[in-house]
């Protein structure tokens, strides 16, 4: 079965970036450019993990992880935060929303998939998948 990942961020080279980490695996990663559609995106397709940005438009990483909270068909979603901020007062308030894991942008993809591999399997593709 495939792993889904949901790559939650405004920067569409930063989503890019995200989807070139998890080719080399069996995963589908979707994709939404802020909280609101990343919320939809997650109702709709009950990804595995979510790798969230903390900074974006419309709804940001926070508003979405309250809204994913208070939503007992997603609530226990995983999510690692990925920002560029790592003031400790918001490494707490995410903290305290339950996200898995934390990231400091820019990442190390070997950084990214280790924190990954900790919460969902990582499947390498076959040859014939590629």
């Amino acid at each position: 079965m495939t792993t889904k990942i949901l790559s939650v961020d405004d920067s569409s080279l930063m989503r890019l970036a995200i989807a070139r980490v998890f080719a080399p695996y069996d995963c589908l990663v979707l994709q939404a450019e802020d909280g609101e559609k990343g919320f939809a995106a997650t109702v709709e397709h009950r990804p595995d993990l979510i790798i969230l940005d903390y900074n974006m438009p419309v709804l940001d990483g926070v508003g979405m992880l309250r809204k994913l909270r208070g939503d007992p068909q997603v609530a226990r979603t995983r999510v690692i935060m990925l920002t560029a901020n790592s003031a400790p007062e918001i490494v707490a308030t995410v903290a305290r929303l339950g996200v898995r894991d934390y990231l400091i942008k820019p990442f190390d993809d070997e950084t990214l998939l280790g924190k990954a591999a900790k919460l969902i399997a990582l499947v390498p593709k076959t040859p014939t998948e590629s």
